[in-house]
């Protein structure tokens, strides 16, 4: 019997779900039927202190109660089964009236100073540098392969890919090319080799991990060449490294081949530096879009440079999540009309059925959009950015799917900033055939544009924007040069029907002071190394910088 050979020891990365209607059993809440809520409080809070142990709990009581006392002159608003039942604090889709008030001052103020030049002048030499290892050594004999099953969109798909790469590598294992998995909401068949560079992908990752395009056929015979019959393991999200060590590996021992599916975030972002390095080789060196979509991302690139000449060939690009399915999935309201009302149930039914219409399951829109979980529409950007210093001769790249009615509300916005483009503006129709019906490959021209863009901008959470933050730190000296604005102020901002242009202006301009100074910002351990690579991936080579370097 030969010894197992394993590389583990060799070296010493939605919104919320709505609250359910609750109904209390309390046998005294028959008594508080005809009271007011702050009577009913007020009752509670007198019963309790008449016993001795009340006295402890009278001043988080008396603090409690004056909140509902508050709460009770602010109005929300419920959404149930589809129907908008009032309006509420936040519900309101107010940003047209502030465009409309602001308009004028905003159009006339020539105090705005070039907002690309002066975004991040601390970025140049911030002390960091790409300091990835590849191993020089050979491998050893594998102990089985590994299949994994890639599903959701682009950068879930490549979380998935880093994370099997690394995998694979702790375990000695040979990883398969990973396949993507059909998802109903992005329905892109796209494959490995139509997204990425596969020969490329092999050859990076030669010497450190063994990636091949199929399983030998003598090891499938004992499956039937029916890879449903491998044995599939059902890993829980977020798992520990050593979870594949004492549990994987030795199923993997014994059966020479295994599937996991699905694989997206199935590894915590906490693990040994050597998982971290191949995530890093993975990620940052061995993933290079393939030859169609390189070449096409390259093209728009050039026209954008050229298109900012007066700019310095300088742009900005803004990742916009203003899609039909992203509106509905956050539940929010815009203009609150018949029609939206009717697109957005239409479209949780084709991309969630049942998920918004169980019984008890209140929508809150009002609720969802103080807490920044609305997805800014094209208006709400460009106030933001004009906000920040960024005025009509900026040069713009939007990073976008399909804008839900977008003749309505992209106008704003191309008034704003008259120098927009998105891909279908920059590319002839017949350019983007190859690409148009693959949500995945459009995408992924989309990354590479903003990734070289001067500054990126944000306004959304997802993969994407994460994905777009550590790739642009590796690549400047560990600075994202990134926008992310907080939308809980923001919806606070656009909701005020008093604030003035030079208020609003104040709070924007602060609120890019922000980003900036954020600085470099290094990994904490349950922070996604996918969106910081300081310091796995990256080498600290001036020690002066240290003060400058924040982990927040």
């Amino acid at each position: 019997m030969h010894p197992i050979k394993t590389r583990l020891n060799n070296h010493s990365p939605s919104p919320p779900a709505s609250p359910r209607i609750r109904h209390s059993r309390s046998k005294t809440s028959a008594r508080f039927t005809h009271q007011s809520l702050p009577h009913r409080f007020a009752w509670i809070l007198l019963s309790l202190l008449i016993h001795r142990q009340g006295l402890f709990l009278f001043v988080p009581l008396l603090y409690f109660s004056g909140m509902v006392f508050y709460s009770g002159t602010m109005q929300f608003d419920v959404v149930s089964g589809g129907i908008q039942r009032s309006m509420a604090v936040g519900s309101v889709y107010r940003s047209p009236e502030l465009y409309v008030k602001v308009r004028g001052d905003m159009d006339a103020d020539n105090s705005t100073a070039d907002a690309i030049s002066t975004v991040w002048k601390r970025a140049k030499g911030a002390g960091w540098k790409p300091c990835i290892s590849k191993s020089s050594l050979g491998l050893p004999e594998s102990n089985g392969y590994i299949y994994v099953e890639a599903n959701g969109g682009l950068n879930q798909q490549r979380t998935s890919i880093c994370n099997a790469v690394a995998v694979a590598g702790y375990l000695n294992a040979t990883l398969v090319i990973p396949n993507f998995h059909f998802h109903s909401i992005w329905r892109d068949p796209s494959k490995f080799s139509d997204i990425y560079d596969e020969d490329f992908f092999v050859k990076t990752l030669e010497n450190d991990v063994r990636v091949v395009n199929t399983i030998p056929g003598y090891l499938m015979e004992r499956f039937d060449h029916n890879m449903s019959n491998v044995f599939n393991f059902k890993i829980k999200a977020w798992a520990p490294i050593r979870f594949y060590r004492d549990t994987v590996l030795p199923r993997l021992l014994e059966e020479k081949v295994i599937r996991i599916s699905p694989f997206a975030n199935r590894l915590s972002f906490d693990a040994p530096p050597e998982v971290q390095r191949l995530r890093c080789l993975a990620n940052y060196e061995a993933l290079r879009f393939s030859d169609p979509i390189y070449r096409m991302a390259e093209t728009l690139v050039s026209r954008m440079k050229e298109r900012s000449v007066n700019n310095g060939g300088k742009y900005i690009s803004v990742h916009l999540r203003f899609e039909e399915d992203m509106i509905a999935f956050s539940c929010c309201v815009y203009d609150g009309g018949r029609k939206e009302l009717e697109d957005m149930i239409a479209a949780r039914e084709r991309g969630w059925k049942g998920k918004f219409t169980k019984p008890g399951r209140i929508l809150q829109p009002g609720v969802n959009r103080v807490n920044g979980k609305c997805p800014l529409t094209p208006l709400e950007v460009g106030l933001m950015l004009r906000g920040m210093g960024f005025d009509r001769s900026t040069s713009i790249f939007l990073a976008s799917g399909h804008i839900y009615n977008s003749e309505r509300y992209m106008t704003p916005l191309l008034e704003m900033f008259p120098l927009l483009q998105t891909k279908e503006m920059l590319a002839s129709a017949e350019e983007l055939a190859p690409f148009k019906n693959y949500s995945s490959r459009m995408a992924a021209i989309d990354y590479t544009v903003c990734l070289h863009s001067e500054v990126f901008v944000t306004t959304q959470g997802g993969n994407f924007p994460h994905f777009l933050l550590g790739h642009r730190r590796y690549m400047y000296n560990g600075h994202a040069k990134t926008i992310r604005p907080d939308k809980r102020k923001l919806a606070l901002y656009f909701d005020n029907p008093n604030i003035g242009w030079r208020t609003f202006k104040r709070h924007m301009l602060g609120m890019r002071a922000h980003s900036d100074a954020k600085g470099v910002e290094l990994k904490r351990p349950n922070d996604s190394i996918y969106s910081f690579p300081c310091p796995n991936c990256m080498c600290h080579t001036n020690k002066t910088e240290d003060s400058k370097t924040s982990a927040p």
